[in-house]
């Protein structure tokens, strides 16, 4: 039998395995031992990756760890999604600087939502079921005396020195003890995790290599049993900037803190020369699909094939069917493919804000009209003056919430406003922009 490809879980796996199914897609930065480790994968293990609450959503290079560990449910295996409600109130070191320690009534709630989060991309009730763990469970009530002698006893401060965050640290400003320990909470939780589900695998992103194979070294060092360790790369931009940001920041997975609109267009956006480590990291694609949809974008790179099949799968993955579809339809309103009144204002709040806006006051708002057309298109950014604009507007290339307007002192009447608030202007078929009043 073949594993699904519709990113589906429980599946059973074909004979090359998950090794080489990560292998392919380049998603194997380090492992303790790949050789034993493919062979440990013949048959189901138990894996696990934490996510800290330290903020209130997860966000895209989570979205990398999160599908890891989805992919080894495809084939079988066990996964343990950990949500650290105890590493979470103390935080990994930061090269930049110490971390502002958070409440525990702010930390439990980031735990309840980013649980909520990670608990739609696994399955809790198949043949290899899913398990959501959070490492607060066995810490709060250990002993600072017991974790020294059960725990820290087994660790070298010299090698923790060596972590590059930490000798970052050390030699600006210093780094707290706190921190400094977060080495050990983490590396308690491999333990604990192999002695009460026989977990022997920890994943995460290259740079926790250090914190992994600590766990793997206190396993060996407790339990004398050989466990595993595997990380993905860190991933980078073509361009040179860091993935999962805008200019607008950090593209998150609550739709409260990124719409779903602005989460489909980072990837219809997306830098040609990403998309081949993009589809390989994030789509549930087969090798072959993922060939032909490079193949497309590099013979006609404007149809943007291979960025839309890739906003379309993880935009209905992460926000759903409903989600994905709204904004596909907002993209085709908002150049004039569709109807902006049927767009919930939520998404096309979002939409205008992730282009260019702007503000006209309720004090200019005179006999119910707003002010002229021309100072509008040079207000949002889509005429570099009045006399561009009036060029534009007799050209027949200005449109007004998707209608033409070929009148050099044209005035938008408040009941055209859409949701009582907003003007979608568009300049020609690519440019457009947007109008709030308040």
């Amino acid at each position: 039998m073949f594993m699904r490809q519709d990113g589906g879980v429980n599946s059973v796996a074909n004979s090359d395995g998950i090794i080489a199914e990560l292998q392919w897609r380049g998603l194997i930065a380090q492992s303790t031992d790949l050789e034993a480790l493919t062979k440990a994968c013949a048959i189901p293990v138990t894996l696990y990756c934490g996510f800290d609450p330290t903020a209130p959503s997860l966000h895209l290079g989570n979205l990398v760890q999160i599908l890891t560990v989805r992919r080894f449910q495809q084939y079988g295996h066990n996964p343990l999604a950990l949500v650290g409600g105890a590493t979470g109130l103390i935080g990994d070191p930061k090269e930049s600087g110490e971390r502002t320690l958070n409440s525990a009534e702010l930390v439990s709630e980031w735990v309840d939502r980013i649980r909520t989060q990670v608990e739609r991309f696994y399955d809790f009730d198949g043949p290899n079921p899913a398990r959501m763990v959070n490492n607060l469970d066995w810490t709060k009530d250990l002993s600072a005396i017991e974790f020294l002698r059960d725990v820290g006893k087994h660790f070298s401060v010299n090698r923790m020195l060596d972590r590059e965050a930490v000798a970052a640290r050390l030699a600006k400003d210093g780094i707290s003890f706190t921190e400094f320990s977060y080495q050990l909470l983490q590396s308690f939780d491999y333990l604990e995790l192999f002695r009460r589900y026989e977990c022997t695998l920890q994943t995460g992103g290259s740079d926790q290599w250090g914190n992994i194979t600590a766990g793997v070294d206190l396993v060996r060092r407790v339990e004398a049993k050989s466990v595993h360790a595997l990380t993905t790369p860190l991933l980078t931009r073509a361009d040179g900037k860091k993935f999962g940001k805008t200019e607008s920041g950090t593209i998150w997975l609550d739709p409260a803190l990124t719409s779903p609109y602005s989460f489909f267009q980072y990837w219809i956006n997306a830098d040609d020369r990403d998309i081949p480590k993009l589809l390989n990291t994030f789509s549930f694609k087969t090798e072959p699909e993922i060939a032909e949809l490079v193949q497309a974008s590099i013979g006609a790179p404007h149809e943007r094939a291979a960025q839309r099949a890739l906003a379309v799968e993880l935009t209905e993955l992460v926000h759903g069917a409903q989600e994905c579809m709204g904004a596909q339809n907002a993209g085709k309103a908002l150049f004039g493919a569709g109807d902006l009144t049927e767009l919930p204002e939520s998404t096309l709040q979002a939409a205008l804000t992730e282009a260019l806006l702007c503000e006209v006051q309720m004090s200019e708002v005179i006999d119910q009209k707003l002010p002229p057309l021309d100072e509008l298109l040079v207000r949002c950014g889509l005429a570099q003056s009045k006399k561009a604009a009036r060029r534009t507007i007799a050209e027949g290339g200005a449109y007004v919430n998707n209608i033409r307007i070929d009148q050099e002192d044209y005035q938008v009447p408040v009941s055209d406003l859409l949701y009582g608030r907003w003007v979608v202007l568009r300049r020609g078929r690519k440019a457009f922009a947007g109008v709030v009043v308040k």
